[in-house]
């Protein structure tokens, strides 16, 4: 089942297993609404007010979430695909068996501080000026993911795989790095702040 047309989604507050594709729903009031294994498919939700939503087995692919509200808004196992996700702060979601994944996905300008996302997978992905302050990121997957100017600070990166990221530059002393994997490339920004040189 798809919806077309600019409203058709403001119809109900509960939806299971619809899909909605090229809906433009900017600035669209959709809050307290729950997507149980729902598609969202070429949809337009930049600004909009996702407050109180709960997104459960979702899919969201080809989508403008640029600047959405998510004050309360739950994600359970949902996976973003070639999704334009900036400056969110995912630190105001509900955390309650908090999940989602990254792929292809433009996610400069997010905030995930102090969030509990182990094994989160971020591939492909561009995280310029992304902030993980006191996220724990344990056993968490940046795979081929660009990382300037992201901010790790005091996070858990336990086992997290920096292998094939871009640009990464944390500070050993602020964070927590056991078993956590780095390329021979990216030990570099490892080291900045104590301005040597490496050759």
């Amino acid at each position: 089942m798809a919806f077309t047309g600019n409203y058709a989604v403001m119809e109900e507050k509960n939806y299971t297993v619809v899909t909605f594709e090229g809906q433009d729903l900017t600035k669209e009031d959709l809050s307290a609404t729950t997507f149980d294994e729902c598609t969202f498919i070429n949809c337009r939700l930049a600004e909009a007010n996702l407050s109180g939503s709960h997104f459960i087995d979702c899919n969201f692919r080809n989508c403008d979430l640029t600047m959405v509200k998510l004050s309360g808004t739950l994600f359970q196992q949902v996976d973003f695909f070639s999704c334009k996700i900036m400056g969110l702060d995912f630190s105001e979601c509900n955390q309650l068996l908090l999940a989602f994944s990254f792929e292809k996905c433009i996610l400069d300008f997010t905030f995930f501080g102090k969030l509990k996302i182990k094994n989160t997978l971020f591939k492909d992905c561009s995280l310029k000026d992304a902030n993980f302050t006191g996220t724990d990121l344990t056993r968490a997957v940046f795979r081929n993911c660009d990382l300037e100017n992201a901010v790790f600070m005091r996070a858990d990166l336990a086992g997290a795989d920096f292998t094939t990221a871009m640009n990464i530059i944390l500070d050993p002393e602020q964070n927590h790095l056991k078993k956590a994997r780095f390329s021979l490339e990216g030990i570099a920004g490892l080291l900045q702040k104590y301005d040597i040189i490496i050759e």
